[in-house]
């Protein structure tokens, strides 16, 4: 019985001794997974590397994630929390509705320079399951909706053409999404790279994107 004793300490005590040394080990993980996408892909992506460079057994994984899928969820979950984050920020200091429009988008496009691996994995084709919504904090909004929400507001405003707003919001969404994305892949050849061209850029085609949605001149 003793020398059993002994032998389940010492399974055990790596196992504690990682968690101690992190605090949030599920943290740690998620953590561990963006850097290992980042540097080698998503081909090097193990539940067992990912232990391995957030220094814990590979067992340990599994007190979290039932599989690599879901933890690439948490990865997610936590891009959508950043993303709607970081549009809040830069929208605070506008006031007039399509500046916040504007700061919207740029910040959808920043958000993506800045985090690829967290933006290819909230988009990307890596879960064979479908993905529960990313929880939201009491009281804030989601990316999705607050772009929704300031389109309406600057369709209250008389400053954007009436109509279904979620029309308006996919057209929105589309245009900064699909900026970023070549961004990410870097498939804009001779345009600006890295954060201050992205920021540029986004600039300029949020305002082109605002004038088409314009309402018709009369007369």
């Amino acid at each position: 019985m003793a020398t059993k004793g002994k032998r389940k300490q010492a399974v055990e005590a790596p196992e504690d001794k990682g968690r101690y040394h992190h605090g949030d080990l599920r943290q740690a993980l998620v953590d561990a997974a963006v850097g290992l996408i980042a540097e080698e892909g998503f081909g090097a992506l193990t539940l067992r590397e990912v232990a391995r460079r957030a220094g814990v057994t590979h067992a340990a994984p599994y007190r979290h994630f039932a599989d690599k899928e879901a933890l690439l969820e948490a990865v997610a979950h936590e891009g959508f929390r950043a993303m709607a984050r970081e549009m809040r920020e830069r929208m605070a200091p506008e006031t007039g509705p399509l500046e916040r429009l504007y700061a919207a988008g740029e910040a959808y496009v920043l958000f993506a320079v800045r985090h690829p691996p967290h933006f290819r994995v909230m988009f990307g084709p890596h879960f064979t399951r479908p993905m529960s919504p990313p929880p939201e904090p009491e009281g804030e909004q989601g990316a999705f909706t607050l772009l929704v929400s300031t389109i309406e507001a600057a369709q209250a405003a008389g400053l954007l053409r009436a109509g279904e707003s979620r029309s308006l919001t996919l057209t929105a969404w589309s245009l900064v999404h699909g900026l970023a994305s070549l961004f990410v892949d870097r498939q804009l050849g001779e345009s600006p790279q890295g954060v201050e061209g992205a920021e540029a850029l986004a600039r300029v085609q949020t305002r082109l994107l605002v004038e088409g949605m314009k309402p018709p001149a009369r007369g």
